[in-house]
């Protein structure tokens, strides 16, 4: 393990929670100091995908197992793997000393564009705007509803503890309009969760996040 300019020690930022009900089972292990290594199964195949881009973009590494009554509907399972990725993100946050806290990413899909803004503040909250009429009706993939989107965001955002906009600019298709949320919210990560050499501490004027 090696430290950072900023006091962070890499190989210690990690999280692992385990979730288990009537409707679904999550394993969620997570490295923010990853290389976007990603290990992903979750029953909802575009979900995978969207998790995949997830760690991918953000460079931490991400293993998601998870099975649940997506028989029923993928609503469950999605929500409870969302629950489990913040709950993890908080745990490898630790007490935040050492990172930049704000993170801005704007990013394209073909015609779709979308921005995230993220404050790992230690104050969820969640502010989803821009999909198109129709977006949260139309089914990807087979058993993925476009409202799951905001749904699991908002999940991940409130169980982190993080403040997290997202504003979708432009799009058309579907499935475009998920994944350039996803990656934004993975590049605004990336750089929140970011040592930062010039921070002393943790970087709030309160002292604590």
């Amino acid at each position: 393990m090696s430290e950072t300019a900023s006091g962070i020690v890499k190989g210690t930022r990690t999280g692992r929670v385990e979730r288990a009900t009537s409707e679904s089972s999550v394993l969620v292990e997570l490295d923010l100091d990853g290389s976007g290594v990603t290990e992903i199964s979750t029953g909802v195949p575009f979900y995978d995908h969207m998790l995949t881009a997830l760690g991918k973009h953000s460079l931490m590494d991400l293993k998601v197992q998870a099975t649940g009554d997506v028989h029923i509907d993928s609503h469950h399972t999605v929500e409870d793997v969302s629950i489990c990725i913040g709950e993890a993100l908080k745990q490898a946050l630790g007490t935040k000393a050492g990172i930049s806290r704000f993170g801005d990413a704007m990013v394209p899909l073909d015609e779709a564009l979308a921005q995230c803004v993220v404050d790992v503040s230690g104050r969820p909250y969640f502010v989803h705007v821009g999909e198109p009429v129709g977006q949260a009706t139309h089914l990807i993939g087979g058993n993925f509803a476009g409202s799951l989107t905001a749904h699991a965001l908002e999940s991940i955002a409130h169980h982190a503890g993080i403040c997290v906009h997202m504003r979708v600019l432009a799009g058309r298709d579907p499935h475009h309009i998920v994944e350039a949320q996803f990656k934004a919210l993975a590049r605004a990560l990336r750089g929140a969760v970011a040592a930062d050499a010039r921070v002393t501490g943790i970087p709030s004027t309160k002292g604590a996040l």
